[in-house]
């Protein structure tokens, strides 16, 4: 081309969870059954709506209104449904025109980061979701900026990482919270939040809170929002219902902006969102208008809660499985449905192996192994991959220094999970030995 086409922050675009897969069809087509722990994902692994579910949107299909433009900021009536589901909360309170719908969260994460200043930065956790920390890198042109999550300490935020890079670099303007949190399926106390949200009023920053899994919790967990503690400060929480409901393939999330006019940047941010919006002319209008009829019914807290008590016996389960590797730093979980497996230091090695009986499966793998700079914790999940059939994403690929690898919670089938987690289990004692 006469010039370049792409900026410098186009390099940091990467999602491996959806990129192993490429490597897990090519065994596929050998004639493999792939054991799929890549993506979160509960349709995929055996989870069903119920028919209650089922019969609400198949009713509105037979509604006009239904197929029509919603308003460019979302349905007005899902809009005061969920506004006056936070104000529940007696935290801060917001109005309809408080929340914008976009198509799904990744649409409201890439708009938001798009139209920041380039040397406005975002401070995000390590390990991050790739989500996050790809637009951020991408919007500013350079890596991302992060603060540790202490797989010693729960996977908890190291507050004293986080006060000092925010202190010594002023471009950071907004601090990010996952809670509950991808990958590491944590969920922070009361006091680390109240933490983190000292350390932003203290130097100006505006916060925005992932809280897609929000209601995702278990085994005696509670997961506090952004609303109930944020105070005055501004900040945006991101929801949807792609987790919880779970319907992934609505691509239905929302922003609730809080405090946007005791800031005025901060509110100019909040109307470029909206404007972005305008401009599409609406998001996905099916899923928006079931979100009272879903939510609001009288089965659905306790069928959130029988999923959330399932979820919380497989954690066990995987516990069971893995906890007392002595290669492995493992942390039960207790909230989202992923769990992020670290090893210990100097566990891997660049000439570990597992055994492939299959000659085209090995050349497949010398293929995918044939690039010189493959993190040590990627060479052992394109081992997994290869020798037992079980695709798991490496957690250096979450923007982290760390080696190890991300499982999710999901598999209704409890003989799968357990096969699944033996297989992995296996596969470290063989890789390590």
């Amino acid at each position: 081309m006469r010039q370049r086409l792409l900026r410098a922050g186009a390099d940091e675009l990467s999602y491996e969870i959806r990129g192993i897969v490429r490597k897990a069809e090519q065994l596929k087509e050998l004639g493999y059954e792939i054991l799929w722990e890549n993506i979160g994902d509960p349709i995929q692994k055996h989870q069903r709506l119920p028919q209650w579910m089922k019969t609400i949107l198949t009713d509105l299909l037979n509604e006009d209104e239904t197929y029509s433009y919603s308003h460019s900021k979302g349905v007005l009536a899902t809009r005061e449904f969920l506004a006056e589901r936070t104000n529940r909360i007696n935290g801060v309170q917001i109005k309809a025109e408080d929340i914008t719908f976009f198509n799904g969260l990744g649409d409201a994460i890439a708009k938001m980061y798009q139209y920041l200043l380039p040397t406005s930065r975002v401070i995000g956790p390590s390990p991050a979701y790739s989500t996050h920390s790809s637009a951020e890198a991408a919007h500013a042109n350079h890596h991302p900026i992060t603060y540790k999550l202490d797989p010693k300490n729960s996977w908890y935020p190291d507050l004293e990482d986080l006060y000092n890079k925010v202190k010594y670099n002023p471009s950071i303007v907004g601090m990010l919270i996952i809670n509950p949190d991808n990958p590491t399926g944590m969920v922070y106390p009361q006091e680390i939040l109240d933490g983190m949200v000292n350390i932003a009023r203290e130097f100006d920053l505006f916060i925005i809170s992932d809280e897609i899994y929000q209601n995702i919790v278990y085994n005696g967990a509670k997961a506090t929002p952004l609303a109930e503690i944020i105070g005055d400060l501004p900040g945006i929480a991101l929801k949807g219902i792609s987790k919880e409901i779970p319907w992934p393939g609505a691509r239905c999330g929302w922003a609730e902006y809080y405090n946007r006019h005791h800031d005025q940047e901060f509110d100019r941010l909040c109307q470029t969102l909206d404007n972005a919006k305008m401009i599409e002319v609406s998001s996905t209008k099916l899923p928006q208008v079931a979100i009272p009829k879903l939510l609001g019914h009288e089965k659905y807290e306790g069928f959130r809660r029988e999923l959330n008590d399932r979820i919380g016996r497989r954690s066990k389960v995987i516990a069971g499985i893995l906890a007392d590797l002595p290669q492995i730093e493992f942390n039960p979980t207790n909230g989202a449905f992923y769990n992020t497996i670290i090893f210990k230091a100097d566990v891997l090695k660049s000439d570990q192996k597992m055994e492939i009986q299959d000659t085209k499966v090995s050349r497949l793998l010398d293929m995918w192994l044939a690039d010189a700079d493959v993190a040590l914790d990627k060479r052992f999940v394109y081992y997994l991959l290869a020798a037992k059939n079980v695709c798991v994403v490496p957690i250096s690929s979450f923007c982290s220094d760390l080696l190890g690898f991300r499982v999710t919670l999901l598999e209704e089938d409890e003989q799968m999970l357990k096969e699944t987690f033996t297989r992995i289990k296996e596969g470290i004692l063989e890789y390590t030995a």
